[in-house]
């Protein structure tokens, strides 16, 4: 079930005190109108009573939904008890078929409830983004800028698109505004196939971090 709590928070720019709804554990069978608030992370933010000011709340807390068999641990201080995130895994497998990650970052977070919801791999995402940077990369001369797009975070925005047609929308930071890029449904079909040749790439059972350091661990 989703667990809510009372939390004490300061507004960014006022320093006043304020107390805000703190969602330890986010059910979205239970209770599906999180499920848009957490994807548009509006669940995140609250507006100081003081001065109007939008802030963002950082707490840890478990997203889970039991039709799609994903959870998702957004831990922004860290790690959490082995104990714990042992526990859960194993109940997790007695169901059968669960995705565990865990995120630092509520924009991560949202990323993983967008990419299940589209019915992708988030392995195979992050995948189509490193060779998508590649081939960003391999159109500039300037080394500097090369580092520069390689060092940038990509995020998966949307699918659109019916059958072979489909395609992918990723978004990064480009001098202070945002930038899309769109792939070809056969990039992904592509990076699913080269991971199915390649089975030891993906995260082993328990709650993984799958991100862009993640893949580079295997592409080194």
């Amino acid at each position: 079930m989703s667990i809510i709590n009372e939390g004490a928070v300061s507004c960014t720019k006022c320093g006043n005190r304020n107390t805000i709804q703190v969602y330890r554990s986010i059910n979205v069978a239970e209770n599906p109108e999180l499920k848009q608030k957490v994807m548009d992370g509006s669940l995140f933010l609250w507006e100081c009573p003081h001065c109007g000011q939008v802030n963002l709340a950082r707490y840890e807390t478990l997203y889970h939904d039991p039709l799609k068999k994903l959870m998702v641990w957004l831990m922004p201080e860290g790690e959490i008890s082995e104990t714990q995130m042992q526990a859960i895994t194993m109940h997790t497998r007695a169901m059968g078929g669960y995705t565990l990650r865990k995120v630092s970052d509520m924009g991560s977070l949202m990323e993983k409830v967008l990419i299940h919801e589209a019915g992708l791999d988030d392995v195979v995402i992050e995948m189509c983004k490193y060779v998508t940077k590649m081939e960003m990369i391999a159109k500039i001369t300037g080394k500097e800028q090369q580092e520069k797009l390689l060092a940038t975070p990509f995020h998966f925005y949307k699918c659109q698109g019916e059958d072979e047609g489909r395609y992918l929308t990723l978004m990064y930071p480009s001098d202070g505004t945002m930038s899309g890029v769109n792939i070809g449904w056969n990039v992904y079909q592509d990076c699913l196939g080269i991971l199915s040749r390649n089975p030891h790439i993906r995260p082993e059972d328990g709650f993984a971090s799958v991100d862009s350091e993640f893949l580079e661990h295997f592409l080194k």
